[in-house]
């Protein structure tokens, strides 16, 4: 069964100012769409890979063919973080959505980084020094909080991690508005992070 674009949970200009409206349009519709289409042609011959989660297949890549694996951990990758990505962003606002975290995710953060500052600070440092495009993570192992960054559209499934938080740093994800300021785009971005999507999947990370 092909994998189908998931619509975004808030309208284009729910991010404003902090992201903008055509940027979130480009960066759905389309990035989002191809990274779609580039992985259902893949799989197209291949139903029984094809009817497994885009997650599944990349937390097990070497069960995929090598002549479709590059295919499909580059967009298999960009179908699943970009599911995730959309899910971890609300309505600046809006309860919930920015500010300190809250929950288990918020004690946790405190344990393992001293405090919310501390922890945005090594965030947004360690993703800034990611060399072109990729990604930041928040990642629980050997029962800590851990910030990775991954290149590319590399997923940290593929590590046998499970994202809990994640920022993309691809420049469409933030070029027309920010320019090549990568470190302005990462402070604005804490003011959208929807931290009940983060307690969520921190929950299923421990699990």
């Amino acid at each position: 069964m092909a994998y189908e674009l998931p619509p975004l949970p808030y309208d284009y200009a729910a991010l404003e100012p902090f992201i903008d409206a055509e940027t979130m349009h480009l960066h759905h519709d389309k990035h989002h769409q191809a990274y779609i289409n580039n992985v259902n042609a893949a799989l197209a011959n291949h139903p029984d890979l094809a009817a497994k989660s885009a997650d599944d297949l990349l937390r097990d890549l070497n069960a995929v063919p090598e002549d479709i694996r590059t295919t499909v951990r580059n967009n298999g990758g960009g179908h699943s973080n970009h599911s995730a990505f959309w899910l971890l962003m609300g309505k600046p606002g809006t309860p919930g959505i920015g500010g300190e975290p809250t929950g288990a995710i918020g004690k946790q953060i405190s344990s393992d980084f001293g405090d919310f500052e501390a922890f945005k600070k090594t965030f947004n440092e360690t993703t800034a020094k990611q060399f072109g495009s990729g990604w930041g993570w928040l990642v629980f192992t050997g029962g800590k909080l851990k910030v990775i960054t991954t290149a590319n559209q590399d997923s940290p499934l593929s590590h046998g991690l499970y994202p809990i938080l994640g920022n993309d740093v691809w420049e469409h994800a933030y070029y027309l508005k920010y320019q090549n300021r990568r470190p302005e785009y990462l402070a604005a971005w804490w003011n959208v992070v929807n931290w009940a999507e983060v307690n969520k999947r921190f929950e299923k990370a421990k699990a």
